[in-house]
Parts: structure tokens; C-alpha cells; sequence
């Protein structure tokens, strides 16, 4: 007789199901990694605009108050003096700062729900040591690493 290697059709069904659960985790670390990119994007930016407004406000500072000024409201550019213009300018800059403050607490927050999701999934990049296993020895391990940094592993 020879012997049947058939694999049960459930057992196919249930690999089917952890490749598909597998994608799932992929594609949520995904979104979740890519929110951060946002978040840390839009902080960045606000800095830039942070350090404008800075900026104009020392200039104006030095300038004669009842001088002529123009600003941008709207996409349109109005004339009014330094003096009604710089308290709006640091009101602006205090806003800014404060939602500078809020992104960069929304980071940190995701920058820990995304490694607690990692750790609860088992999900390292490549080039990472397994907390869980002792370091390698030898060449193996030192000339992978730097080299296919970014890519996921689960």
C-alpha cells in the first residue's frame, strides 16, 4: 500500500484563516504607522509656521506701532497698523504652541499603542533582536541587519 499524505480540508481552511488573521495585523499596523507619519508630519509643520510668527513678531516689535502693516486674512491682504497686528499675531503663535503641544502628546500615545500592538502581535523589523532569544554570534546576523531596515516581520 501507499500511504496518502491528504491534508485534512480543515486544517487548510484554518492556515487560510491565520494568513488571512495575519494580513489583518499587516494591514492595522499599517494604518496605525501611518497615523503617526501624520500626526508627526502636521506637528512639524505647525514648528515652521511656530518659528514664522516668531520671527514677525521680533521684526515687529522694533517697528514704529502706528506704522502701516499688511496681513493675510482669508487669502486676502488687508492694511492695518503694528499695533492691531502684533497682539493677533502672538494670540495666533499661543495657539499654535498649544497644538503643537496636543500633536507631540497624540504621538507619544500612538508611538506606544504601536508598540504594544507590535509586542501583542509579535511583530519585529527586520533587524531587530528578539527580546524573548539571546543575541547571535557571528556574521549571519551583523551583515543583515542594516541592509533591509523598514521591512516587517511577524
Amino acid at each position: 500500500g501507499v500511504a496518502s499524505h491528504e491534508v485534512p480540508v480543515q486544517s487548510l481552511g484554518q492556515a487560510e484563516g491565520l494568513r488571512r488573521v495575519g494580513a489583518d495585523v499587516v494591514e492595522a499596523l499599517g494604518e496605525e504607522d501611518e497615523e503617526q507619519r501624520g500626526l508627526a508630519s502636521k506637528a512639524a509643520e505647525l514648528e515652521l509656521e511656530l518659528n514664522e510668527h516668531s520671527l514677525v513678531i521680533e521684526t515687529l516689535r522694533e517697528v514704529d506701532p502706528t506704522r502701516k502693516c499688511y496681513r493675510m486674512v482669508g487669502g486676502i491682504l488687508v492694511e492695518r497698523t503694528v499695533k492691531e497686528v502684533l497682539p493677533a499675531l502672538e494670540s495666533n503663535k499661543e495657539q499654535i504652541s498649544k497644538i503643537i503641544e496636543t500633536l507631540n502628546q497624540q504621538l507619544q500615545a500612538k508611538g506606544r499603542e504601536l508598540n504594544e500592538f507590535r509586542e501583542k502581535h509579535n511583530i519585529r523589523l527586520v533587524g531587530e533582536d528578539d527580546p524573548k532569544q539571546p543575541p547571535k554570534e557571528g556574521a549571519e546576523g551583523a551583515g543583515a541587519k542594516g541592509s533591509s531596515a523598514g521591512v516587517l516581520v511577524s
